[in-house]
């Protein structure tokens, strides 16, 4: 078995806009702010389209054979095409189950467009039965497909009036769900040049979706109640060995 649970966080692409409107010689900020703004006027909401977000992290939680790994992908300093590569070299060397919160709907569309930005190759990933028969029906781009489960569209049935927040759902199980951080303080800790709190902000996103994804196989049947405790047991055990702050604090705040 190789499960992918992954998550991204972005900031504006404020290249792009600086590009998109016109803005020579404007700082980022001021130009993340014209972002926001025209997109406000455009829609009522300030949240930017999807292709004028740019990646600065992508944290992965990988189970695989008796492990259980959770890390981010490349280094502080690594660029948004080397991120967004090694996510796509894991599905070729992996072909992993993919599991997300909303993957669906954000972090594989701007992966998409990040990915064609910057002259990513994903043959894997974008395997629809042309060259391996297995994906004509069981591939990472169909909705309704099971190489990706996006859980926010499967226990929402696909009805956006029902989706929730990974946060929400997290705390409704007994996760600790977000723990001082969210996606709209990215922008402000990555102006600060605090990428490691974003990544590891991130981390913990990824494994409250993977606890999440645990709850959701027990109810799906394809784990009992023995196999969930072994795989709570693997979790604590490798965030415990980890030792790093942010995975303690996660450690403190999941009761045993």
């Amino acid at each position: 078995m190789h499960c992918f649970s992954f998550d991204i966080e972005t900031v504006p692409d404020v290249e792009f806009g600086r590009r998109l409107f016109e803005l020579d010689g404007v700082e980022d900020e001021d130009v993340a702010t014209a972002m926001t703004f025209k997109q406000l006027q455009k829609s009522g909401r300030e949240f930017l389209p999807l292709h004028q977000h740019r990646v600065v992290a992508i944290s992965v939680a990988l189970r695989t054979g008796d492990s259980f790994r959770v890390w981010s992908l490349g280094e502080e300093d690594s660029d948004e095409a080397e991120l967004v590569t090694r996510f796509f070299d894991g599905i070729e060397r992996y072909t992993p189950d993919l599991v997300s919160w909303n993957g669906s709907g954000f972090d594989l569309p701007v992966l998409h467009y990040r990915a064609l930005r910057h002259g990513v190759q994903a043959a894997r990933y974008w395997e629809s039965g042309d060259t391996d028969r297995d994906f004509k029906w069981n591939n990472y781009l169909s909705r309704f497909h099971s190489r990706h489960t996006d859980l926010m569209d499967v226990l929402a049935g696909y009805q956006m009036r029902a989706a929730a927040s990974l946060d929400q759902v997290a705390v409704l199980l007994g996760f600790p769900g977000k723990l001082g951080m969210s996606g709209a303080r990215v922008w402000d800790k990555f102006r600060d040049g605090a990428i490691g709190e974003i990544r590891d902000y991130c981390e913990t996103d990824v494994l409250n979706t993977w606890l999440v994804y645990l709850r959701y196989e027990l109810m799906r049947g394809n784990l009992d109640e023995r196999g969930l405790a072994r795989e709570y047991d693997l979790v604590r055990s490798t965030l415990k060995d980890m030792g790093k702050p942010h995975l303690n604090e996660f450690l403190d705040a999941w009761p045993g």
